[in-house]
């Protein structure tokens, strides 16, 4: 049954991919635990994307409430809330469902915010271009090699809040060891939302272009 609802997701999650690729949009599935600055890593992106003319949207997933979604909606762009209820992520059905509501004609960058959780997403691709990864020196030093599945499965990870280091007992470089033992040496972005620092490089490794 487990491998029949997998495979069912990843049909679907193909669907919204064709159907993305075709309107010209590209688009980032956003994971990471409650706390880690996802919310505010793409608040801080579309925000660019707006100054440089670009169109983003964004589909904002929590077990309930709209915190984000009204986040979202405050920078003026299209945004939908999806509440999961009990599950603990996001998968392409629901990701579909939001997509009829979405005027796709009107937008070209839409972000995917999951669910908080380093677990559970990383068996539901939802049928972007990119799955990203957020965690955060405040969450320690050993959140890497807790949850292997989801960076494996990711193509980038970022490790935000880096300007807290000097107040905080972890070492970034132990979390990038980890990271790379993991995936084969691919490069962990070392970010902070609120200075900017490492934004441009991780950009560049999502391919995002404005």
């Amino acid at each position: 049954m487990e491998i029949d609802v997998l495979a069912e997701n990843r049909k679907i999650a193909d669907e919204n991919h064709e159907l993305l690729k075709r309107n010209g949009i590209k688009s980032i599935d956003v994971m990471g635990s409650i706390g880690s600055g996802k919310t505010a890593l793409i608040e801080r992106i579309a925000s660019e994307m707006i100054k440089k003319g670009k169109r983003p949207a964004a589909i904002a997933g929590d077990v309930a409430g709209q915190d984000d979604y009204n986040r979202f909606r405050s920078l003026g762009i299209p945004a939908i809330n999806i509440n999961t209820g009990k599950e603990c992520h996001l998968d392409a059905h629901l990701i579909s469902h939001a997509l009829e509501k979405l005027d796709l004609e009107s937008i070209d960058f839409l972000f995917i915010e999951n669910v908080g959780n380093l677990v559970c997403p990383a068996d539901f691709p939802l049928g972007t271009d990119k799955r990203l990864v957020v965690i955060s020196v405040t969450e320690g030093d050993d959140m890497v090699r807790k949850h292997p599945l989801i960076f494996s499965v990711a193509d980038v990870a970022a490790l935000n809040k880096i300007d807290l280091v000097p107040y905080l007992d972890v070492d970034p470089q132990r979390i990038t060891d980890d990271y790379q033992k993991i995936t084969k040496n691919k490069t962990l972005h070392l970010i902070s939302v609120k200075t900017g620092a490492g934004i441009p490089d991780l950009l560049k490794d999502l391919e995002v272009d404005f």
